[in-house]
């Protein structure tokens, strides 16, 4: 649950949470989910919100003829509520003594080291003058290749940025089920610590109606940021003490991912680093022994059979086996020209540092 110890939290509210069964915004569970948010503040705890629900404070505002285009009707009605989301957050927040900042992004927004840093620093900067930063994704500019998976992607990069201690993603249902949640015989699987391979055949991956993702989607996010040695933990935002009952009664249904050892904050960026990879390179099985291996090792030119695009130093890099599967991301120490000559060669420095070295053990 969350952890008197754990301070910083990233609170994920999908828009099966914030809407009704029509799709109008579910004004109560908003100011239930607000006053306990403030009560968390009250704490000490340090709350980032990534919130949806833009659209359908858009969708109850204009009316827009059905056969309009789809993706134009979707900007218009995110660019239309996310103004009124976060207006009636500002109001609510505000009778609780708190104050608020809107953080729009898109993946780009996180596309190398520096600008990652900067986000962070933004962040951070609110979070010390005790404002409630609320992130969404700018679905106004955003394109399809660019797009988030869902929030909950947005919610694991950003628990990862600003080194969380507990991720929260608040859905319609009490958390993760060997089965479909409306399925009387589902049994709710309260804690989970091995792999998306041993779990994901028994999880139903029924989409929500007005979000994006699935269970699955959910899952692959919070193996993910479990893996960084963040705690993650999916249950029903619809309940009104929600995150009271998470705080103060361990019975609550819910299911609980387990994190592993916390790790260095690049390795926390790159984990997330496989849509910004410039280059692929592909390693021998002995490399792909070591790598996965839990001893610390970086990738040396030994190891490496060859690679393919061009790339710089500095930039991220895919790793792959020679079944062609992708077991890791790192950021290069030299360039696709440098490393040409040195590939198999040993006695070479390495091409990705550990510091710098993500292998995904989870998945």
């Amino acid at each position: 649950m969350i952890a008197h110890n754990h301070q910083t939290l990233v609170l994920k509210v999908g828009s099966n949470v914030l809407t009704n069964s029509d799709g109008s915004p579910d004004g109560n569970t908003l100011s239930a989910l607000v006053k306990q948010i403030s009560w968390l503040h009250k704490l000490g705890k340090r709350v980032i919100l990534i919130s949806s629900g833009a659209v359908a404070y858009g969708r109850q505002a204009i009316n827009i003829p059905a056969k309009a285009d789809p993706i134009l009707k979707k900007q218009i009605y995110a660019s239309t509520g996310q103004i009124r989301l976060i207006h009636t957050y500002q109001q609510l927040f505000e009778k609780e003594g708190l104050h608020v900042a809107q953080i729009l992004v898109t993946k780009e927004d996180f596309r190398d080291r520096k600008h990652f840093l900067n986000m962070r620093s933004c962040i951070e900067g609110l979070l010390s003058q005790g404002i409630i930063p609320i992130i969404n994704e700018n679905d106004t500019v955003a394109i399809t290749e660019l797009m988030f998976t869902d929030n909950d992607e947005l919610a694991s990069l950003t628990a990862a940025m600003v080194n969380a201690d507990t991720l929260v993603l608040l859905t319609s249902v009490d958390g993760v089920f060997d089965g479909p949640p409306s399925h009387p015989d589902s049994k709710l699987i309260s804690s989970i610590s091995g792999s998306i391979p041993e779990i994901s055949h028994v999880v139903s991956n029924e989409k929500s109606s007005f979000g994006r993702g699935g269970m699955l989607t959910k899952l692959r996010m919070a193996f993910k940021s479990a893996d960084l040695g963040i705690q993650v933990i999916i249950a029903n935002g619809k309940k009104g003490t929600i995150l009271k009952d998470l705080t103060e009664d361990s019975s609550v249904p819910c299911t609980v991912f387990l994190p592993k050892e916390k790790k260095q904050s690049p390795k926390k960026w790159l984990a997330f680093g496989e849509q910004y990879s410039k280059a692929a390179v592909l390693v021998n099985k002995g490399a792909e022994e070591i790598l996965l291996s839990e001893k610390i090792n970086s990738l040396l030119p030994v190891g490496i059979i060859s690679f393919k695009g061009s790339f710089e130093k500095g930039d991220i890099i895919a790793i792959k086996n020679e079944s062609n599967q992708q077991i890791g991301v790192g950021k290069a120490e030299y360039s696709s020209d440098q490393l040409l000559p040195l590939i198999g060669m040993k006695n070479q420095k390495p091409f990705i540092h550990y510091d710098y070295l993500y292998i995904s053990h989870h998945e």
